[in-house]
C-alpha cells in the first residue's frame, strides 16, 4: 500500500453537501483493495454491482475533488451509509474487519429490538 493511501482514506472528505459526509470511492478501493490500479478495480466493480442489480451504484454522487496534480476533477463519492455499503462488495483481508464490525453492529440491533 503506497504511504499516501492510508491518509487518504481516513482523511474523511468533509462535503458540507445537506450535512453529508462523502468519501472518494477510489481512495476508499485502493486502501481496502490493496489493487496496484484502484480505477480499474472500481470500473470492474460497478459492472458487477450493476449486474447483481445492487443500488450502490445508483448512489454515486460526482463532486469536484483535488487529485494528486492539484487539479479539482469530478470524482465518485458515496455517503457514510453508502461506502459501508460498498465495503462490503469488496473481497479482500483488509475489507474484513469493517465487514465484521458492521455484522455486529446489525446483530446487536437485532438484539435490542426483542
Amino acid at each position: 500500500m503506497r504511504r499516501t493511501s492510508r491518509a487518504k482514506i481516513e482523511k474523511e472528505i468533509n462535503m458540507n453537501r445537506r450535512r453529508k459526509w462523502y468519501f472518494s470511492v477510489i481512495d476508499v478501493v485502493e486502501v481496502l483493495s490493496g489493487s496496484q490500479n484502484p480505477r480499474r478495480y472500481w470500473s470492474d466493480l460497478k459492472i458487477k454491482l450493476v449486474k447483481e442489480g445492487s443500488e450502490v451504484y445508483d448512489k454515486i454522487v460526482q463532486l469536484k475533488l483535488q487529485v494528486a496534480d492539484g487539479k479539482m476533477r469530478e470524482t465518485d463519492v458515496l455517503s457514510t451509509k453508502n461506502v459501508l455499503r460498498l465495503i462490503q462488495s469488496i473481497p479482500s483481508p483488509k475489507a474484513e474487519p469493517f465487514k465484521m464490525w458492521l455484522a455486529q453492529v446489525g446483530n446487536d440491533r437485532l438484539e435490542r429490538k426483542r
